[in-house]
């Protein structure tokens, strides 16, 4: 918990998972769910001094100037899982992490064309995977312990920094999923 104003620490945290979303952009469509912590960069550098030859330098001046300045640390080796919600079940967080951020791709159609999908799985994906409404979309979604979430939802369609849409509760099931793993 910290003391800052609830804008800093949303600016903040929007500002951490666009970063995510754009790095994660860089290596393309078709990639895995990643999942990241989220630390307040001034207290990692005061905790370990040393991190501040590991991290760019306009990074560590920029945790000078803005205390809410967030870190992502993306998790390797995460735990097999079926799913995301069984790899977010697995997850919690030290109380040094101030956050957790995670990234997936997903298949969206409009409501009525499920109403012509298959209830066999297998003909279900081949339906979604060949339907022509239908939209990849890439979610990236963090959230704080101290309560601020942020999500950035990039399409196949529009793939461009430019044409993100954003905002504080954007996929509330995720946000709430991605929450469970800080309580």
């Amino acid at each position: 918990m910290t003391d800052a104003s609830p804008v800093a620490t949303q600016l903040a945290l929007a500002d951490a998972v666009r970063e995510i979303e754009r790095h994660v952009a860089t290596g393309g469509w078709d990639g895995p769910a990643r999942v990241f912590a989220l630390v307040r960069t001034a207290q990692a550098l005061e905790a370990e001094p040393g991190l501040a030859e590991q991290l760019p330098a306009e990074v560590v001046a920029r945790a000078a100037d803005e205390p809410q300045h967030l870190t992502s640390v993306e998790q390797e080796g995460l735990p097999a899982a079926e799913d995301l919600e069984e790899l977010l079940g697995g997850i919690t967080w030290p109380p040094t992490v101030d956050g957790a951020a995670v990234t997936v791709e997903r298949v969206v159609l409009p409501p009525a064309a499920e109403e012509g999908m298959p209830a066999d799985p297998d003909e279900a994906l081949a339906y979604l995977m060949g339907h022509p409404d239908r939209q990849d979309v890439r979610i990236a979604v963090g959230v704080l312990r101290d309560g601020p979430s942020w999500c950035a939802v990039r399409t196949r369609a529009n793939d461009s920094d430019d044409a993100v849409g954003e905002g504080s509760d954007v996929v509330p099931g995720l946000v709430e999923a991605l929450r469970s793993t800080l309580e």
